[in-house]
C-alpha cells in the first residue's frame, strides 16, 4: 500500500521531530514525536509501507522485531482519523 496525506490536514512542526497535525473536520490535533514523526515524513505518495518500514528499522533500534507491526497499527489509526488516505484514491 502508498499513503499519501489527507487533503484536509494542516500541520505545524517545532524543531527536531515533532509535528501536530489537525484534521479540518476536527477540533483536536493529533502530536506526533519521534519514530511517529519519522513515519509521517516518509509518507509522502510514492513509497510503500515496505519501503517505510526499511527506513524506520534504518533509523532506530527494533530490539524485540516489533516496529513493523506497530508501525502497520500506527497507519491505520492515521487513516482512522483520514490525515492518510491511499495514493491512488486521488
Amino acid at each position: 500500500m502508498v499513503w499519501k496525506r489527507g487533503g484536509l490536514v494542516a500541520e505545524a512542526r517545532t524543531g527536531g521531530q515533532r509535528v501536530a497535525l489537525l484534521h479540518l473536520d476536527e477540533s483536536q490535533p493529533v502530536v506526533l514525536e519521534g519514530p511517529a514523526a519519522v513515519i509521517w515524513e516518509l509518507i509522502d505518495g510514492q513509497r510503500s509501507e515496505q519501503e517505510i518500514f526499511n527506513e524506520l528499522e534504518a533509523s532506530f533500534e527494533d530490539e524485540l522485531g516489533q516496529m513493523q507491526a506497530q508501525a502497520e497499527l500506527f497507519l491505520a489509526s492515521l487513516e482512522a482519523r483520514r490525515l492518510i488516505e491511499p495514493a491512488s484514491a486521488a
